[in-house]
């Protein structure tokens, strides 16, 4: 079977949560856990075992305001996870989220303007911006701005650049779609937005050329890798964004993706190992440099066979 899949192409999610001792699993996520740090820890060593070089952090917070303040919060859960991680694993590519959806008590990805339901654009910029310094600090080696706010990643290298963290890179979720994939990781991050939805500031799903113009947008603003999410209903997005830019290009094999590969798979109604390279190498194939999946480790360990 040729399949153009290599680990170094692959990116593991994982969800880092405050406590000690704890790995809960996610009902509707099988296989994918929220972790306190020591164990997080443990399970990055196997991963690096495995042969896995990238891994993509997303913090549960401890509490949530309306600001979604403890994302940005000194020694916050994803800056610790960071700290950690590259002490002991110094050639891992650690890359962080950067939003504020799991922060804050409407589920929404900035902060509202004053007795309104709209972004206020200002405030949820400097609140990005410190998000990303506090995970820079601490070690990152990319952050990653998924809020699909107008001028993030430029508000994030300014910041970057100001405060002396010219190393650390920047993986923008520049066509972020609002998809209806995303349940199982709304569920595990807690982060499904009390009122409404996500369609005004996420990508509709039936129309391609918004989402070069935010490719366009994110390199000229200086990220460093740019994205499509989701991944397999887009694979002519990203096809037509490999043929297009010349920035390396990540798509996300996201949660419901995921996990209907995983139930089927116990359903008998597909074989799981086989369905899952078809997929990523269709994916790989479309024209992606880099695939985020929650697959990573099953595939690091059936490259072995």
């Amino acid at each position: 079977m040729d399949i153009n899949i290599k680990r170094n192409n692959l990116i593991y999610p994982y969800f880092v949560m405050e406590g000690k001792g704890k790995k809960q699993g996610v009902r509707s996520f099988p296989g994918v856990f929220r972790f306190s740090l020591d164990k997080l820890l443990k399970d990055v060593a196997r991963a690096r075992q495995l042969g896995l070089g990238k891994i993509l952090l997303f913090g549960i917070p401890p509490k949530k305001d309306g600001q979604g303040s403890y994302a940005y919060s000194r020694d916050n859960i994803v800056a610790r996870a960071a700290r950690g991680i590259k002490k002991e694993f110094k050639d891992l590519t650690v890359i962080t989220d950067v939003c504020l959806c799991a922060y804050t008590t409407h589920g929404h990805c900035g902060v509202l303007e004053e007795d309104s339901r709209q972004i206020d654009l200002k405030r949820t910029l400097a609140s990005l911006a410190d998000t990303a310094l506090s995970h820079a600090a601490a070690g990152a080696d990319y952050v990653a701005p998924s809020a699909m706010v107008e001028g993030q990643v430029f508000a994030i290298k300014k910041a970057l650049v100001e405060e002396g963290f010219n190393k650390t890179k920047i993986m923008g979720y520049s066509a972020k779609f609002a998809s209806n994939f995303y349940g199982p990781f709304r569920e595990a991050a807690n982060s499904s937005p009390k009122f409404g939805d996500r369609s005004a500031y996420q990508l509709a799903f039936s129309n391609s050329g918004p989402a070069m113009k935010k490719i366009a947008s994110d390199i000229k603003a200086g990220a460093d890798i740019v994205m499509v999410k989701p991944a397999l209903a887009y694979l002519d997005i990203i096809k037509q964004a490999s043929g297009s830019f010349h920035a390396p290009l990540a798509a996300y094999n996201v949660s419901g993706e995921y996990a209907m590969v995983k139930l089927g798979a116990k359903l008998g109604l597909w074989n799981e190992q086989k369905a899952v390279f078809e997929i990523i190498t269709a994916i790989r194939r479309a024209g992606a440099d880099l695939v985020i999946t929650y697959h990573a480790k099953d595939i690091a360990k059936w490259l072995e066979e």
